[in-house]
């Protein structure tokens, strides 16, 4: 059980996991909370939304419809990989599902099949509405599924959750289909790995077993190696390192915690280098991290 984040929190946590975060008009206080109780929040609940085009997509999920008022979701996860913020509150996403589930995910174990619909699931659960048809054909883009995986592993890692508090709709409301086009087993095992420290990146090479010389610069350590929590001498010197390329975006410091202010300098130094879009969000790569010669520590 966890209190909810707040929304300044969400949209920290999910750009520092390198995410592209839109703001959809007055998300920050639209919610559904006079009609029930959010939170404590347990895990993360992933949907398709059964639609096309991600200005349509997101507008419905921000509006709803007839019977169904908005927001219908906390986030929009576009065919590109972007997040579009339409609810902080309660949302209308999960409905009444098993409580079995619910105390699976509490307890972070494997889940029971979904056969009852006697528990409220929009005081449980952040809710991210997938674009995508849902008809098995629609495709999902590997940018897509890596901002499900990104989305997912900044929410657990904030409030201290394993993969296993992550779930799909069809795994708490009995009939219900999405997401279809991926296995929520193999989601989790993304989102287990990068919580680990891996995913968007290359691993580590093992380091051969014969004595050899101390490299001079800081080896990369690999893109999941910075998030939200990270704390390591190596981002002190990559922030010495920023600021001595006048890329330094710092009120105070650098220090050894991974904080927005070192994403937003590390941005720009992607920038310096010409990188432009995703390439420039201010998460480290191997090409822009060689460049930058970080002393080894």
């Amino acid at each position: 059980m966890a209190k909810p984040l707040s929304a300044s929190k969400m949209v920290e946590i999910l750009r520092a996991e390198g995410l592209t975060v839109h703001e959809v008009r007055k998300w920050r206080t639209h919610n559904r909370n006079s009609k029930g109780p959010w939170g404590p929040v347990n895990g993360v609940m992933i949907h398709h939304t059964v639609t096309k085009g991600t200005e349509s997509s997101v507008n419905i999920c921000y509006n709803g419809y007839s019977g169904l008022p908005g927001p219908l979701c906390h986030g929009v996860i576009d065919k590109k990989g972007e997040i579009h913020l339409v609810g902080n509150g309660r949302a209308n996403h999960a409905g009444l599902g098993d409580s079995d589930v619910l105390r699976a995910v509490i307890n972070e174990s494997r889940l029971p099949p979904d056969n009852e619909a006697d528990t409220d699931g929009n005081a449980h659960f952040y809710g991210f509405e997938c674009i995508n048809l849902g008809d098995g054909k629609d495709p999902w883009p590997e940018a897509q599924k890596e901002a499900i995986e990104r989305v997912s592993a900044a929410i657990c890692r904030h409030h201290g959750w394993t993969e296993r508090s992550v779930i799909g709709h069809k795994e708490w409301q009995p009939g219900k289909t999405d997401p279809r086009g991926f296995t929520m087993d193999g989601m989790r095992k993304r989102i287990a790995q990068r919580l680990k420290g891996g995913g968007g990146g290359d691993p580590t090479p093992t380091p051969d077993p014969k004595p050899a010389p101390k490299p001079k610069y800081e080896p990369f350590p690999g893109s999941g190696f910075f998030h939200i929590g990270q704390k390591s001498p190596i981002i002190t010197a990559m922030g010495h390192r920023l600021v001595a390329e006048g890329c330094g975006r710092y009120e105070e410091g650098p220090s050894p915690e991974w904080t927005e202010a070192d994403r937003r300098s590390y941005a720009a130094w992607q920038q310096k280098l010409h990188f432009r879009g995703k390439d420039a969000d201010g998460i480290p790569g191997k090409v822009s991290w060689d460049k930058l010669k970080v002393p080894n520590v």
